[in-house]
């Protein structure tokens, strides 16, 4: 909705205490904005702090998701839970870094605790997918992070070559295991991503 310099004039003219009434009416009604502010406002947490609460989130959720869902359908669903807090995260803070080192931790413990049973496809497409936009992301990121984000894809690289299937569908894929260096992450990764969608894969 796009408004206009009537409807804007009209909200400025509010008294102070009207608009306090209209924002906290706001606010709770999208606790997503809730949060956002009392983060920017008061909160004494810092960005840093709370991604290091994420990092403990997703090492302790993942490994309870894969021994209380055995099968593969029902931990892709726990794990698609666990993405959406990093998401919320990320919406909240405006944490860049986090948003790309998070979902590459996510990905590192899944790998980790893959279930022993069940058809592993759909949750291999799924991380692929979340490791081509880790890609995208990073090359978006100063390239002072590159650093610290090699560990984390160094991590899933080793994975990725232990697994054979996976490393299989890596490469069927369009993903080239180079790339798991941030300095070697393609500058039109974001085309490669369509052109590779385009066809048919990452599906």
């Amino acid at each position: 909705m796009e408004y206009s310099k009537e409807f804007k004039e009209a909200i400025s003219n509010f008294t102070a205490k009207e608009k306090d009434k209209l924002i906290i009416r706001l606010l709770k009604k999208d606790r997503i904005l809730s949060h956002r502010l009392y983060f920017e406002l008061i909160d004494p947490e810092t960005a840093d702090d709370k991604r290091a609460q994420m990092e403990i989130l997703i090492k302790n959720e993942v490994p309870l998701a894969a021994k209380k869902y055995g099968r593969t359908k029902y931990f892709l669903t726990q794990i698609r839970k666990i993405s959406s807090k990093i998401t919320e995260h990320v919406k909240i803070t405006s944490d860049k870094f986090g948003e790309v080192s998070l979902n590459l931790l996510l990905v590192s413990e899944t790998l980790k605790h893959l279930p022993k049973s069940g058809d592993h496809y759909k949750l291999f497409i799924y991380l692929l997918n979340k490791i081509f936009r880790a890609f995208i992301l990073t090359k978006k990121l100063d390239p002072d992070y590159y650093l610290d984000l090699r560990p984390n894809y160094e991590d899933i690289k080793d994975q990725i070559l232990g697994n054979k299937s996976l490393e299989e569908l890596t490469l069927h894929n369009g993903i080239f295991l180079s790339w798991f260096d941030p300095e070697n992450i393609p500058d039109q990764i974001d085309l490669l991503f369509k052109e590779v969608k385009g066809e048919g894969l990452l599906r």
